[in-house]
């Protein structure tokens, strides 16, 4: 990626595939005193949000299985008592606990290669970078619903 340039880095792109929407259900929190263990990133990027890392069970078998220590991950309520939960957006009262969703859209990334073909070679060559969309949808346990007060859909 250090060696991509592009001729025109003020134009607007657009993606050449779009890959959909990927729903997350982030059902593990992460301890943010020990989260230095996964990350080193992680104390600057999540520093305001000190009680609200989330995370998924598969991600969480990986790092076990890398030796960090499972006191790094704390349980949030059961995946089946939390699908009783409604959504932030249908509680009214702003101390009940809720599923919160977090929506981010990748308007435009680089993803793969681009291969051209020519008359004159016989074999495709490397021609410039495909472009990809991405959309992704997270849902996790909040303890009150003011702790999600962007989400309105229903």
């Amino acid at each position: 990626m250090a060696k991509l340039r592009q001729k025109n880095p003020r134009a607007v792109r657009q993606a050449e595939e779009v890959r959909g929407l990927e729903h997350l259900h982030m059902d593990i929190a992460v301890n943010f005193s020990q989260g230095g263990l996964l990350s080193p990133h992680l104390r600057n990027v999540c520093a305001e949000a000190v009680d609200a890392i989330y995370t998924r069970q598969e991600d969480v078998q990986f790092w076990l299985e890398q030796g960090v220590d499972s006191s790094v991950f704390e349980a949030l309520p059961k995946a089946s008592e939390q699908m009783r939960l409604p959504r932030c957006g249908q509680v009214g009262d702003r101390g009940k606990p809720c599923i919160c969703r977090y929506g981010l859209s990748l308007a435009w990334y680089p993803c793969m290669l681009k291969y051209c073909h020519s008359r004159d070679r016989l074999t495709p060559y490397k021609c410039g970078i495909r472009s990809c969309q991405k959309s992704y949808s997270f849902d996790f346990y909040v303890p009150q619903t003011q702790l999600c007060l962007w989400d309105e859909d229903p």
